[in-house]
């Protein structure tokens, strides 16, 4: 547990992050007794110090196997809700100038709906103004088409830059129990470029793309660093391509809409996976 940061309540307050070896003072100087509620990342919520195995003297020793410290993320999304925020988000795009609104108004309202193994009360709190202009020049890219098709491809590798930053910054505004995470992307601009146009080449194969963004996605949950646990992603091409023409053919009926979107997107995120990161020597 040496790597672990820890928080514990007294007089009704919050207190921390602590480091462990910090964390050990306190317990030594009894500021931290058996009855203190305290909590660290690994923990499904609040507990007495003294039924938190191997934290206390005298406590149960922890479990080599780590407990249930792999698992998949999931996510409970309400149906109108999220048809509503889909559709916020288009026209948001669709406007420019809201876009930065739409973006992150979207992500307060998913974030707390994401369920992480040990990780409770998952929010966002990123602000509008920390990025709005990369979310207005996103907007604004997507008009590229509209105006030469040449430009639309000249377009790519700005718009692959563009959420580049989004990506970062997403993932730096991930909190827990109102605490941040200390996650952070690391995925090279320049290899973020390269994945989008191998993406755009891949469309071309009619169904090489989705082992394309299948590599993709493994890619990127390799770059996000800072925590003890790595998240994986196990989705196969075969089952992105048969989800994506199952949800492509169902849209077309237009009433199923609001369900698949729902089903497509749940899938998606149950593919993505907690497990503790190899030791390093």
């Amino acid at each position: 547990m040496s790597n672990r940061i820890w928080f514990h309540a007294a007089e009704g307050q919050q207190k921390g992050p602590f480091p462990e070896a910090q964390f050990r003072d306190l317990i030594a100087q009894g500021i931290v007794r058996s009855d203190t509620l305290v909590w660290s990342e690994g923990m499904a919520g609040w507990q007495k110090a003294g039924a938190v195995p191997g934290l206390l003297p005298g406590a149960p020793p922890a479990l080599a196997s780590g407990g249930d410290a792999r698992g998949p993320l999931s996510v409970d999304l309400p149906l109108w809700s999220f048809l509503g925020w889909c559709i916020l988000l288009v026209v948001g795009n669709a406007l420019v100038v809201p876009a930065p609104w739409t973006a992150t108004g979207y992500y307060r309202w998913l974030f707390p709906r994401i369920h992480v193994p040990q990780r409770p009360n998952i929010s966002f709190t990123g602000q509008v103004g920390d990025i709005w202009y990369v979310f207005i020049a996103l907007a604004l890219a997507g008009y590229a088409g509209l105006v030469d098709d040449l430009l639309q491809l000249a377009s790519i590798p700005l718009q692959a830059f563009l959420s580049w930053m989004v990506m970062r910054w997403v993932v730096a505004n991930v909190s827990s129990n109102g605490q941040p995470i200390p996650m952070t992307f690391n995925g090279s601009p320049w290899a973020f470029i390269g994945w989008q146009l191998l993406m755009f080449v891949a469309m071309f194969t009619i169904i090489g793309w989705a082992w394309v963004m299948a590599a993709w996605m493994r890619w990127i949950c390799r770059n996000i660093e800072g925590t003890r646990r790595e998240m994986i992603f196990v989705g196969t091409g075969l089952q992105l391509l048969w989800r994506t023409l199952a949800f492509a053919f169902g849209c077309l009926l237009i009433i199923p809409i609001p369900w698949l979107l729902r089903w497509y997107f749940t899938w998606t995120m149950t593919q993505f996976e907690l497990v503790e990161r190899p030791a390093t020597t």
